[in-house]
């Protein structure tokens, strides 16, 4: 753009280009034996063709001067660039580039896996295939093809980001300085771990990929199924990329097929006034995600590997160009196709559906192979893509029914070009060829061509440089406010927005929020405040290269027209031609359908959610123009002077400071007053004595003493460690923080120039000293002392003090509480970023994405001077996602610099930046690079990864690296053991139960007749029933349960699984109230096998004892009990281990612990305060209610109507169908302490 260096060596460049062309031309037609192909019926290099060309070429360099007057030759640097990228992109399937040293990396990687490539392809295909057998040179080929596609397609053009990286990894040492430097900003960081990312997880794919793809090759299935197979693929890549590429995509679009008045595929945001949380993740999204990653990964590496197949083996018998060109048109073909389909296969599925149809049924003859056809229309369809295109941007812009005139050229032009429209078709052709932007002359409807372009579109890489403190003279920063335009101040929320879309803007492309996108489109992100201008110029596999440009806030009249036109809708259209008949329901009427096609952008997203800052500005001048409000403010500023001297870490030192409190002596005195009538005011300082015509120490300990030993109290509360600092009347911290007091209102007198009961000098004395900027005056000197007394105290409580002010409208009288107020200054510290802009930390705080930020601005804008409060608060903000012609954006761009540079047009009014809705023409050309456009903020090209994308990881769970695949294997092998271990014991307690099954329970759960637990549940049951009927009944009858013995209820069971244990919560005092939780077996199966041992080892102890039960069958419960407590006495921990773990035990334990519990015993088996449910199956409840009622004890009741209320209520809990169970016990009662089990198996040994 403009001139440079390179300019002098252009045109001698290309002069010696073109004549060494055509003296190859004359060469190769004089030949005697040049050589001939055919390819698709037509022959190359024959004589005729070759004298052609060069006579052609000779009337262009007679020409030579003539063009390059009208500037159709770029800069030699421009041109290699874009030969070089168009290269890479239509022979080897790249992407776009971003400079001349990008271009030729590119090329030169492609090259070289290229010939890497042909080496294993020749060795394979020299000698002649059969069907029944594929070389293995050949299958490692194809293995190494997809396996090096894939890496290219992962990687950016750009070598800047991996070769810092690289150089990290060599050079730690020198490059430790930069890191430093960028310790701050975390977007280098972030950077080189996507990269680390990238490279780790290409390292795992493509070795299995290589593998795979190997395996498939050698199988010979593409040989053996011909031309089923290929059928069979045609057919579903067809389906799958109509559905995932057309379908989807216009189902949700703001107007499906520009017929549908709203989204039929709507996002969960999209009636949502106020963006609350990041967009939800749809199911529509998730489908379109991996129905991408079928074609990608699994369907188009087949088609490709097929072809590669069938074309491998006819090359083997059949050469039909030569071996070496047959060859490198079949890796090149492969390439290209397969890092298409990686990268974007947007258009791949129209490319394949029409090599189909049109080779093999309307020219079958000239086909050569289908490799070589689909990789020959996927060139054709892209130049066709941009023909189309420009197309429609031309129709568009010179439609006479909505033709927008910005000048009288302009008019003129419009007559003039008709009978030149033949003209106009032909250089859409020749542009659409070479790619070349189609630019309106001066804005008008007469097209010219312009010269070649790469991708990229600009040749500097300009970016803004925001004017801050930090980058600016002293000098300037003393005299005036550096970059206190708007514009330069505002570039912050588009560098955050850059930042924001960084993280997102892969991720989002992935999940079709954008709709269908590719190399070198062009969107606007337009909102209430923000209008972004995003170019995406290179496409990769996860990974997305792209440029932000943003647009200013208050534009133009021009593009505040046009952004409404954005922002308008047509839903409301009932227009047909000249009436209105209105329209179906959830259809757009018939004038909006056809003003839609005449456009050359569409909305395809109205809901787009980005985390981003919202902006609240109020003027200065209306909340401090009453001076009750600035007494608010003075106030709040020396209580905000006092909280930040009290709570320094400092304060010990600054008041035993012999040197300081001399200086402060005069400040000591009561009678000492501060008069000076241009800085203290009765109006504004709540301490000042009208009287005495100024402030004393007695007047400020009067209104300020409270807070000053608030504070002092509050800082030795929260930290005993610190040094007692006396707080009262005649202390040094009271001088001190009288004297600061008066040395910051006296730095605002000054500031304001001495005119504080001015507004403006008021105002403009506030913005000074928010900014940093104190004067102090030669009795404050003593100040010196120590500066953090200026920087770390005055400095933040003036901008402390706008915040309180600010927030005091909500709430007035809520920090009249020193609590209060003390805490909101304590929070607002933490959370809250208050300096000027100027700053760099108000860069930084943006940047990391603080919470809440506040500032003060002096706006100076066409004779406007005003100050404006601006909070910030992060939260998320909702764009809409308008998607341009690139084609129009190319051509208008190009046409800005032809006027601007080439014709220096310097009109600021000029008729090419006039509004026209249509096509955006004043947005885009105002987006155009300074000095020719006036764009806000332009950013650095600017790389978004996938893996930085949070909700896809939810999808397909992150990249694929060597440790994530260890740690996987690992998860599933130790669940596999986990399984296995459980299985087993659930299994070895079957076995328990078949071995001791003649042996009878100790609470008497068997039958009398001793039968074995081995059989079916209902022959327990039935004897369990038999056996303790009588005395249930008598003792219902006997009496009532006591309340502490209610509590434990449960239900014995004979079954083959074992009970299911749970704590439960507090223990429920109700008869019909049972506690149901459980816990699954794997919980119980936790314990070391060791542990299981030694338990099955005390179960079988109390087993080997004989019960009492059976040898006293009519003896009363409480003997019964004691009989089992003496058989257990030498191990109760145990046998009740036993308990949980073997099933014998069940009732006796029950028995045990349940009496015991109602004694109120002092064993230390009873005492407790957890309770366990027992969950058992139905088939044991009858046996259950047995167990249960024996164990409860019962004692004589007073009347026998409560007796039988008390068997009713029995009779009704008996007729619930409840499975669970709970008891009161201690957790050495019930075994879940594995250190008392431990002991007990330790005793036993």
């Amino acid at each position: 753009m403009g001139h440079n260096q390179i300019i002098a060596y252009s045109r001698p460049i290309y002069f010696c280009m073109l004549c060494s062309l055509i003296l190859l031309l004359d060469a190769g037609a004089k030949a005697k034996h040049p050589p001939s192909y055919v390819v698709y019926g037509l022959k190359l290099f024959t004589p005729e063709t070759l004298q052609a060309v060069r006579d052609h070429l000779i009337v262009f360099l007679c020409c030579f001067p003539a063009i390059s007057l009208l500037g159709l030759f770029p800069q030699i640097n421009t041109f290699c660039t874009y030969l070089l990228e168009q290269i890479d992109m239509l022979l080897f399937g790249g992407s776009a580039v971003s400079g001349i040293t990008s271009a030729v990396y590119s090329v030169g990687r492609s090259v070289l896996a290229a010939a890497l490539l042909h080496a294993f392809c020749f060795s394979a295909v020299k000698e002649p295939w059969s069907t029944q057998h594929i070389p293995a040179l050949f299958s490692a080929f194809c293995g190494l093809l997809v396996a090096l596609s894939y890496h290219l397609s992962r990687q950016s053009s750009d070598p800047s980001v991996l070769l810092s990286f690289i150089q990290c990894k060599l050079l730690p040492k020198c490059l430790h300085q930069n890191l430093e430097e960028s310790a701050t900003d975390p977007l280098p960081q972030r950077m080189k771990d996507s990269v680390k990312d990238v490279l780790r997880s290409d390292l795992v794919i493509c070795s299995a990929a290589a593998v795979l793809s190997f395996a498939v090759s050698a199988s010979t299935v593409f040989l053996s199924l011909r031309p089923f197979l290929s059928i069979v693929l045609f057919a579903l890549a067809g389906t799958v990329g109509l559905i995932t590429h057309h379908l989807l995509p216009q189902l949700r679009k703001h107007h499906p097929w520009m017929w549908i008045s709203h989204p039929v595929l709507r996002s969960k945001e999209y009636q949502q006034r106020e963006a609350r949380d990041i967009a939800h993740l749809m199911w529509f999204e998730r489908l379109y995600v991996w129905l991408q990653c079928f074609e990608k990964y699994l369907l188009y590496p087949a088609i490709v590997l097929n072809a590669l197949t069938l074309d491998a083996f006819s090359i083997s018998n059949y050469r039909r160009l030569g071996t070496h060109w047959d060859i490198f048109l079949m890796i090149t073909a492969g390439m290209k196709l397969l890092r298409t389909s990686f990268c974007n296969p947007v258009h791949q599925f129209a490319n394949l559906g029409f090599t189909v149809i049109f080779f093999h049924f309307d020219y079958k003859d000239i086909s050569e192979s289908f490799l070589l056809d689909f990789f020959m229309v996927s060139i054709v369809f892209t130049k066709l893509g941009d023909l189309l295109q420009k197309l429609q941007f031309v129709l568009a812009y010179v439609a006479p029914w909505q033709m927008a005139w910005g000048s009288s050229f302009h008019v003129f032009a419009q007559l003039f070009a008709i009978p030149h429209s033949a003209m106009l078709f032909f250089q859409t052709f020749a542009t659409s060829i070479f790619s070349t932007p189609l630019s309106p002359f001066l804005g008008s409807v007469i097209f010219i061509t312009s010269y070649v372009r790469p991708v990229k579109f600009w040749e500097r890489s300009y970016n803004t440089r925001r004017m801050d403190n930090s980058n600016t003279r002293l000098a300037v920063q003393m005299e005036r406010d550096p970059g206190s335009d708007d514009n330069n101040l505002n570039s912050i929320f588009y560098e955050h927005l850059t930042r924001t879309l960084q993280e997102s803007l892969c991720g989002d492309l992935v999940l079709g929020r954008w709709g269908n996108y590719s190399s070198g489109d062009c969107f606007i992100l337009a909102s209430d405040d923000l209008n972004a201008f995003v170019h995406l110029i290179e496409i990769g596999n996860g990974l997305v290269t792209f440029q932000l440009r943003g647009l200013e806030f208050r534009g133009t009249y021009c593009q505040q027209r046009e952004v409404e036109a954005i922002m308008e809708g047509d839903e409301d259209d009932r227009g047909c031609c000249c009436c209105k008949p209105g329209h179906l329901p959830h259809l757009l009427s018939c004038n909006a359908a056809f003003h839609l096609r005449w456009l050359t952008w569409e909305i395809t997203r109205t809901q787009y959610i980005l985390e981003g800052y919202s902006i609240i500005d109020n003027n200065a001048a209306t909340m401090l123009q009453v001076y009750d409000l600035r007494r608010v403010l003075i106030r709040y500023y020396v209580k905000s002077i006092i909280y930040y001297m009290v709570t320094s870490p400092k304060l010990v030192s600054w008041v035993k400071n012999e040197s300081l409190l001399k200086s402060l002596q005069p400040f000591a005195k009561w009678h000492h007053i501060e008069r000076d009538l241009a800085m203290f005011n009765i109006n504004i300082d709540d301490d000042y004595v009208p009287c005495l015509q100024g402030i004393t120490r007695a007047s400020y300990c009067n209104v300020f003493l409270e807070w000053i030993q608030y504070c002092a109290g509050k800082r030795q509360e929260l930290s005993k460690t610190l040094e007692h600092v006396d707080s009262d009347e005649d202390s040094a911290l009271v001088t001190l923080a009288f004297a600061l007091c008066i040395l910051g209102r006296r730095a605002l007198g000054t500031a304001a120039h001495n005119m504080a009961m001015s507004l403006d000098s008021f105002l403009y004395g506030l913005h000074a000293l928010f900014k940093g900027d104190f004067r102090v005056t030669a009795r404050d000197e003593w100040v010196f002392a120590d500066m953090d007394l200026l920087h770390k105290v005055v400095v933040p409580a003036i901008r402390m003090s706008l915040k309180l002010h600010q927030d005091q409208f909500t709430c007035p009288d809520e920090y009249e509480d020193p609590a209060v107020l003390y805490e909101a200054i304590r929070s607002f510290a933490k959370k809250v970023v208050i300096c000027h802009e100027g700053d760099p930390a108000w860069r930084g705080a943006m940047l990391s994405n603080k919470e809440e930020l506040l500032t003060l601005r002096h706006v100076v804008d066409e004779g406007a001077d005003e100050y404006k409060v601006i909070m910030l608060h992060r939260g998320f903000l909702s764009f809409k996602v308008i998607k341009v012609n690139k084609e129009c954006v190319r051509g208008l761009w190009a046409g800005q610099q032809q006027e601007l540079i080439f014709l220096r047009n310097r009109n600021p009014e000029r008729g090419s930046i006039q509004n026209n809705k249509q096509v955006l023409r004043n947005l885009i050309n105002s987006s155009c690079d300074q000095p020719l456009g006036y764009p806000m903020y332009v950013s650095p090209l600017t790389t978004s990864y996938l893996g930085t994308h949070k909700q896809l990881q939810s999808v397909w769970g992150g990249p694929v690296t060597l440790n994530r695949v260890r740690t996987w294997f690992q998860t599933r092998w130790l669940r596999m053991r986990k399984d296995c271990s459980v299985g087993q014991r659930s299994g070895g307690g079957n076995i328990e139960d078949g071995e001791g099954g003649a042996v009878p329970s100790a609470g008497g759960g068997s039958a009398p007749n001793g039968e074995s637990r081995d059989g079916s549940t209902e022959q327990p049951r039935k004897g369990g029933t038999q056996q303790w009927s009588s005395p249930r009944g008598e003792a219902q009858r006997a009496g009532r349960r006591k309340g502490r013995s209610q509590s434990v209820q449960a239900h014995s069971a004979i079954s083959q699984r074992p009970p299911t244990l749970s704590s439960s919560g507090p223990i429920l005092e109700s008869h019909q109230a049972f506690l149901q939780t459980s816990t699954s077996v794997h919980e119980l199966a936790q314990r070391p096998s060791g542990s299981r041992l030694s338990l099955h080892t005390s179960a079988a102890s109390l087993h080997s004892q004989p019960p009492p039960v059976t040898t006293t069958g009519h003896l009363s419960v409480r003997e019964r009990a004691e009989a089992l407590i003496r058989s257990s006495l030498g191990s109760s921990t145990s046998s009740t281990l036993s308990f949980l773990f073997g099933k014998r035990s069940f009732s006796s334990a029950l028995v045990i612990s349940g009496l015991s519990a109602a004694e109120g015993g002092n064993t230390s088996d009873t005492q407790s305060s957890s309770s366990v449910n027992i969950v058992m199956g139905p088939s044991a409840r009858a046996a259950g209610h047995a167990a249960r009622h024996f164990s409860e004890p019962c004692e004589p009741t007073d009347s026998p109507e409560q007796g039988q209320l008390q068997d009713g209520r029995l009779a009704e809990a008996m007729e619930e169908n409840l499975g669970v169970l709970c008891r009161r016990a201690s957790q050495e009662d019930m075994g879940l302490d594995d250190t008392a089990s431990q002991q007990s198996t330790s005793d036993e040994q």
